[in-house]
């Protein structure tokens, strides 16, 4: 919920509220702190009264948008949200018609799927002026959506420049991308705590460099590359709490691919299990302890490669 004064309250009272002039009086008034507006009309149910009330309630949820909503862990992300009171989800997906969202959607109204397409400005523009339409605000940002594959057995020397090319395109352009279109409604944030989270690798950290094991150099070195635009954002905006995320190697599409290089069944770390690390990194963020820093989403103790028994990651 967000933050309301202690102010007292005004109580004001319009009749013929559903239409006219009266109608623009109550969308004037409830967009006023500490007002109550008793709005009278022959037909209270009336279409134009019931938008009006929806979009106040949803004006006092937390609105999120989690990008790569479609599947793995941004779907995880979206799925645990959506059951937080007073919580407002815009699911982000190349086709917010994918099943896995039009099914959740159904199931809970506060989630809405919206077409985010990382590197495409006219996507990610549009998603935003869906959001502003739709709530009129944005409080947290978390860029999830990324690409990944292996090197050839030919390792740098053999890559194919395409295959760098594509994943900085996704994995750093986009996340850029994503913020120049969501950075004014998101600084706006009413919470005071206007957060963006790039979910990251523990890979792309260089003071741990593993690359000569992972044998995935162009997905390290592009989210290396994005890794150091939180830093820029967490410098440039005073306001902007910007961090960057390691999710713990997850048993994902993509996790397991990597899983399957390495010669295991599947990723170890499950999907929820990540999921509730990285939001307890959110929750309760604040500028001076969250920002501008390369979190895990829990340390972990297993004495495997893969475990980082830390809180936070060096760069």
């Amino acid at each position: 919920m967000k933050e309301m004064s202690s102010v007292s309250e005004t109580v004001d009272h319009v009749n013929g509220a559903n239409r006219g002039i009266a109608l623009g009086l109550i969308k004037e008034l409830a967009t006023y702190s500490n007002t109550i507006v008793f709005a009278a009309a022959r037909n209270p149910a009336a279409e134009s009264l019931v938008l009006c009330w929806k979009k106040f309630l949803l004006s006092e949820a937390n609105v999120f948008q989690v990008t790569g909503a479609n599947r793995g862990i941004g779907l995880g992300l979206v799925k645990t949200l959506a059951v937080r009171p007073n919580v407002v989800v815009f699911a982000g997906a190349r086709d917010p018609t994918a099943a896995s969202l039009v099914e959740l959607a159904a199931s809970y109204p506060n989630v809405h799927p919206v077409k985010v397409t990382l590197g495409n400005e006219a996507d990610n523009a549009a998603a935003i002026a869906e959001i502003e339409s739709t709530v009129g605000t944005l409080d947290v940002v978390i860029t999830s959506a990324a690409i990944y594959s292996v090197n050839t057995p030919a390792g740098i020397a053999g890559m194919p420049l395409s295959k760098l090319r594509e994943q900085f395109e996704v994995n750093t352009v986009g996340m850029v991308a994503l913020f120049q279109a969501a950075q004014k409604l998101l600084l706006a944030s009413p919470t005071g705590a206007p957060t963006f989270a790039y979910i990251s690798t523990g890979s792309a950290s260089i003071s741990r460099y593993v690359g000569h094991r992972m044998n995935a150099t162009a997905y390290n070195t592009s989210k290396l590359a994005a890794n150091y635009i939180i830093r820029e954002l967490d410098a440039q905006n005073p306001k902007l709490i910007a961090m960057a995320i390691h999710p713990g190697w997850v048993a994902t599409d993509m996790g397991n691919v990597g899983a399957t290089a390495a010669g295991l069944p599947q990723a170890p770390v499950s999907v929820q299990d990540s999921v509730d690390g990285i939001l307890s990194r959110i929750d309760g963020a604040t500028k001076e302890k969250s920002s501008g820093k390369f979190w895990n989403y829990k340390a972990t103790f297993g004495g495997k490669p893969w475990d980082l028994e830390m809180e936070e990651i060096p760069w």
